[in-house]
């Protein structure tokens, strides 16, 4: 019989092998990648390592999706090398507290239901650059210490041990699913090596990952107001990077696992994961979605996984470095290249003659601009920019005036779709103030009145009317729309006419 426990959430059974056998293999492919991402930043080993602890434990208990898993990450990596290389690491820690006060105040304002404005194609283009950065992060493995290629017989012995990995992840769960592919997969490649002496790349030839506890050291800057000028920007892009990514990997796992997440509360524990991760010697970080998805695909979906994966990486710093150093580079490998495959989204491919070709365009621009500049905040918010854009576009287009005169000679113009500033120009053009009766009725009930330009669009729209002496009345306004016209007051002469048949919105005369 199964063994259930429940921990930090009651609501969530849990499965102790599951858990902890995945728990394992995640810990595992944690430290390269911490590792990697240190040294891109132009920091040591240890504080890639310390950071992936700090984040992967503390967004483990308080986060708002079990199951995915935090670390030292790409994205925070390429925010700060600049600062690394300009003001050194104090600066770094200094940055990353910082990053964690803005990133608990966004969750505490509730700022998390903003990712409701990130279209779909937005969030395809993210995951398939995603998948692609992921891929072409493992060809370094491929290359020697100097930068040089392999070759000849140690090609081929990577080239081996890496499909055999990726082979054992993609056959073993069509046989048993009673162990985790990946973690099978690992060990039987580092068995390999180890019986039959494999000269391949291990772990020890990028670095050494042996040390001690995280210790406590407050960042050694002046708090003055000058470095809070140097920090803030790199701070409030790692927050909003950390941000991003996170909430975005969230959105995925919610999707894979047909459960919702809470990003609010993801994004209180991403920023106290960072302080801490600041005040423990740490780098920062925020959500995986390559750790997440092994460890998803390995059946965990609870808190555990993530703890017991952050425990056994301080194990292995603390005592296990030298084992860990022996593994073998092409286990980690191949199963990072089956994460890139996993997480590629392949049925957006198969959308292109379906989609609209707006969004087509945003998909494949979001995964060019995560794919070639590497800043995934930045490629998100072009996407999404972009959608905008063409969504005022297209309602632009879309408004509309049906015209007819009553018995009592009052032409009456029904208008459909939003007025707003980007259908400002169409709604004019709908009119013929010179030809028009005395009266005219303009009607709203099926469109709305938007924002400020839509409102100086009626006040010069009556004006007009009024200098060629006729009346204007507006009918079945919206209560939000009758708001703005009682803000506007004070701003624009909103020549409106109240008419008690109508209950129009003011009486301005």
């Amino acid at each position: 019989m199964k063994k259930y426990f429940n921990l930090f959430d009651l609501s969530q059974k849990v499965n102790y092998r599951t858990e902890i056998l995945s728990g394992l293999t995640v810990a595992l492919a944690l430290v390269p990648e911490a590792v990697a991402f240190a040294l891109i930043a132009g920091l040591s080993p240890l504080t890639g390592l310390y950071a992936a602890f700090v984040m992967g434990l503390i967004t483990s208990i308080l986060g708002g999706r079990p199951g995915m898993i935090s670390g030292a990450t790409g994205a925070v990596a390429v925010v700060i090398v600049a600062l690394v290389q300009s003001h050194g690491v104090e600066y770094v820690f200094a940055t990353v507290i910082l990053a964690g006060l803005i990133q608990v105040t966004a969750g505490v304002l509730r700022l998390g239901k903003l990712m409701r404005l990130v279209p779909h194609p937005v969030i395809f283009g993210f995951v398939n650059g995603l998948a692609v950065i992921i891929f072409m992060s493992q060809l370094d493995s491929f290359k020697d210490s100097s930068g040089n290629w392999f070759g000849g017989e140690q090609l081929y012995m990577m080239l081996g041990l890496v499909l055999l990995t990726m082979v054992i992840i993609w056959g073993l769960p069509k046989l048993s699913k009673a162990l985790p592919a990946s973690l099978v997969a690992i060990l039987s490649v580092f068995g390999i090596v180890v019986a039959f002496g494999v000269d391949t790349k291990t772990v020890g030839d990028i670095a050494s990952i042996s040390g001690g506890f995280p210790p406590f050291h407050l960042p050694a800057v002046p708090f003055t107001w000058e470095t809070l000028v140097v920090i803030f920007p790199y701070a409030a892009i790692v927050a909003g990077v950390g941000l991003i990514e996170s909430l975005l990997t969230l959105n995925i796992v919610d999707e894979i696992t047909d459960t919702r997440g809470r990003g609010n509360k993801e994004a209180v524990a991403q920023g106290t994961a960072n302080i801490l991760s600041g005040v423990f010697s740490g780098m920062g970080g925020c959500a995986m979605i390559g750790q997440s998805l092994i460890n998803i695909s390995n059946g965990a979906r609870a808190r555990l996984s993530g703890i017991v994966a952050s425990v056994l990486l301080l194990v292995f710093i603390m005592f296990g470095a030298g084992l860990i150093e022996q593994l073998p580079i092409a286990a980690l490998t191949g199963l990072m290249i089956m994460v890139s495959i996993g997480t590629f989204e392949w049925a957006s491919l198969r959308t292109f003659n379906k989609m609209p070709k707006s969004d087509i365009f945003v998909m494949v621009m979001v995964t060019l601009v995560t794919v070639f500049l590497h800043n995934l905040a930045l490629a998100v918010i072009v996407g999404v920019i972009i959608s905008a854009l063409v969504f005022a576009w297209d309602n632009a287009k879309r408004i509309r005036a049906r015209k007819s005169i009553d018995e009592n000679g009052v032409k009456h113009y029904e208008i459909y779709g939003p007025l707003f500033f980007g259908s400002v120009i169409a709604f004019n053009e709908k009119f013929d103030i010179q030809n028009d009766p005395d009266e005219v009725i303009i009607d709203f009930q099926e469109s709305r009145v938007v924002d400020m330009s839509a409102i100086e669009a009626l006040n010069k729209l009556t004006e007009r009317y009024l200098k060629v002496g006729k009346k204007v009345h507006l009918k079945h306004l919206s209560p939000d729309c009758r708001q703005l016209l009682q803000n506007a007051d004070d701003l624009i002469d909103v020549n409106v006419m109240e008419d008690p048949t109508y209950k129009v919105a003011l009486d301005r005369f």
